[in-house]
């Protein structure tokens, strides 16, 4: 039987193992090409490894394009719109899930059904409110409306429903009121959640090509994604690969190290859903 279990979590590892070298695989050879030349990326059998390293489809890249500003326009606008986002999820889903008003349910379920909504149906509305604002091609427009959504409402109602009320009760002994028990105890103890939100916010939104595409008119105000689509079509009539897979990495690093940093954070968000006293 002992060997039987062994030999099945063996087949597991591998299994796993092999799937993620798969998906990783794409991000390895995309890093590869990032450091070859042109003549390397089109030679023929394709090389996984390139023969000589070059930096030159890095410095061509920053020196082709505002490349700094794209990357400021982005990493702003999608640390600004996760902040609100987790900030107002929080305090939205501590309301649904501890306090009582009234109309909370049917509110509750209005928000869930905007969940339902594709966000391509409100690009159009939205932009009109923008442009009636003044406020196209500001940062303001690409960061509001990122700010509130049903997802992240739902998330930490959830989470917020798991939590002892017995420490909360412990708080109100102590003399706290409705917002220091949010702040002193609620929110700490939802630091799992917190994280997972805003790795999914931030990630989303660094991402996010159509509403910036829409929403912004000069050079100063594109976001990475938006530059990727002007350096691919709009600066030379031929496509340099190379210098495409540079860009496509400096886009992919902060969202790594982002993830790298909040893993510990996510997997333990993951494995107390899972779990039921």
């Amino acid at each position: 039987m002992k060997n039987k279990d062994r030999a099945l979590k063996i087949l597991s590892y591998s299994v796993l193992i092999s799937g993620a070298l798969l998906m990783l695989l794409p991000f390895l050879f995309m890093l590869t090409l990032s450091f070859s030349g042109e003549e390397q990326i089109f030679s023929y059998p394709p090389k996984f490894f390139p023969e000589s390293i070059t930096f030159e489809n890095y410095k061509s890249v920053f020196s082709t394009i505002p490349l700094k500003q794209y990357f400021f326009n982005s990493f702003y606008i999608a640390t600004i719109t996760t902040i609100g986002q987790v900030f107002i999820s929080a305090l939205a889903g501590y309301a649904f899930a501890r306090l009582k008003f009234r109309f909370k349910e049917p509110l509750f379920i209005i928000i869930l059904i905007t969940m339902m909504i594709p966000p391509q149906v409100n690009i159009i509305p939205l932009f009109f409110v923008m442009r009636e604002l003044n406020w196209v091609d500001t940062y303001q427009a690409m960061i509001l409306p990122g700010m509130f959504g049903g997802f992240g409402v739902f998330m930490m109602r959830q989470y917020f429903k798991m939590l002892p009320k017995e420490l909360e009760d412990a708080a109100k002994i102590d003399g706290c009121g409705t917002f220091g028990i949010f702040f002193r105890t609620a929110l700490p103890l939802a630091a799992p959640a917190v994280a997972t939100l805003g790795i999914f916010t931030f990630i989303t939104t660094w991402n996010s090509f159509m509403w910036p595409l829409i929403v912004t008119t000069s050079e100063t105000m594109r976001t990475l994604p938006v530059g990727l689509a002007y350096l691919k079509s709009g600066y030379r009539e031929v496509i340099m690969w190379g210098e495409l897979t540079a860009y496509c990495v400096v886009c992919c690093v902060p969202v790594i190290v982002l993830f790298l940093l909040g893993r510990k954070y996510f997997i333990n968000d993951i494995m107390s859903g899972g779990v039921k006293e």
